[in-house]
């Protein structure tokens, strides 16, 4: 009988622990089950072109401290979107069924698929159409329906209140407004939690639009009393009550083309010119997706990988590896594609935030 053949790649943005998930699944497969893994670079890519390597014990040595991907990924590749150029023209086309063609050709048994909202839609369309597909959640956001948390996430936070711990001395020491601006298109989980770790006294987020008024109000109180200087975390996403979120470019040939950014720079303007105090930005940017992945992030992301090799050999498709609680599950596809876990308004987060007198950018009733 032929050995089985495993397929993973790691698609959408990178982030610490995918090294983790690959090595988990390559020494999974090889030690506890005796099965082949293939690695496909550069997420859904590689497996449209057919590029890939054979992951042994050798390759994947030593990987589970570093950060990004040995893979490679990319938040373009689309089966179903593929973006080609025609006569000087950039079209989409799908080509799908020629991606599965090429997955029977491999004679891969199964795909594992590490990835974020993006990745576990196209997980979920590529199992209709007959790919034996697990998915692992992964996003420094957060914000994947149907897992409490996944890899990625706690280093990021974990980076970004480093960050607003050390923002602190420089903008105590030259009495100024530090506005930090992090991750989070839509959801503000990076933003609450790395703002309530790091001790931020407005913490502004996607989910609830601010009033500038309100944030111009407190800066000013917190002069008045004393407080020669203030923090503000504040999500990439963010946007004032009836207006919209900044974007800083436009990018036509990629399934994102609405590139976010500049919030920081926005609000500093508006409080430096009303108030008169000095006011500087840190954009975090891509710094919270680099870098050695935090014990937690490995041990989850090793259990994910585990997880995920457990479902394949009992032929369990077509699902998402998931943390709920304490255990590791598995939820269908259908329940992930499309959807995205918001911080709700009633979070006992939120309570906890205000409970310590953060201010979340609106008028409290």
């Amino acid at each position: 009988m032929a050995k089985k053949r495993i397929g993973i790649l790691t698609g959408g943005g990178d982030c610490p622990g995918l090294n983790a998930v690959i090595r988990g699944v390559t020494k999974t497969a090889i030690h506890k089950y005796g099965l082949e893994v293939i690695g496909f670079y550069d997420g859904f890519l590689g497996l449209i072109e057919n590029r890939f390597i054979i992951l042994n014990n050798e390759n994947v040595s030593g990987i589970l401290t570093h950060g990004g991907t040995i893979l490679g990924t990319s938040n373009k590749a689309n089966p179903f979107e593929h973006i080609v150029v025609e006569n000087g023209e950039t079209v989409t086309k799908d080509v799908s069924n020629e991606t599965m063609e090429l997955y029977k050709d491999l004679g891969l048994d199964a795909l594992i698929a590490v990835g974020g909202d993006g990745t576990m839609t196209i997980s979920g369309m590529l199992s209709q159409k007959g790919a034996n597909v697990v998915g692992v959640p992964k996003t420094i956001d957060k914000d994947l329906m149907e897992t409490d948390t996944t890899f990625g996430f706690d280093t990021a936070r974990s980076i970004a209140t480093e960050a607003i711990d050390r923002l602190h001395t420089t903008a105590q020491s030259h009495h100024r407004v530090m506005l930090v601006e992090v991750m989070g298109r839509n959801a503000g989980w990076l933003a609450l939690e790395s703002g309530i770790a790091g001790g931020g006294d407005i913490i502004l987020l996607p989910e609830i639009p601010y009033d500038i008024e309100e944030i111009i109000r407190v800066v000013r109180q917190r002069s008045r009393f004393g407080k020669r200087f203030s923090i503000i975390v504040v999500a990439e996403g963010a946007r004032p009550e009836g207006g919209d979120q900044v974007i800083k470019k436009m990018v036509k040939d990629s399934p994102e083309k609405v590139r976010l950014g500049g919030i920081g720079y926005h609000l500093a303007n508006q409080i430096e010119n009303d108030t008169q105090i000095e006011c500087r930005v840190a954009i975090l940017g891509h710094l919270q997706r680099g870098g050695t992945p935090t014990a937690l992030d490995r041990i989850l992301a090793t259990q994910f990988a585990v997880k995920a090799m457990e479902l394949v050999v009992n032929n369990q498709f077509n699902q998402m590896v998931a943390l709920k609680g304490n255990d590791i599950t598995a939820v269908p596809f259908d329940k992930v594609m499309g959807r995205q876990k918001l911080v709700p308004k009633d979070s006992d987060l939120i309570e906890v935030a205000l409970a310590v007198g953060t201010n979340l950018g609106q008028k409290l009733d």
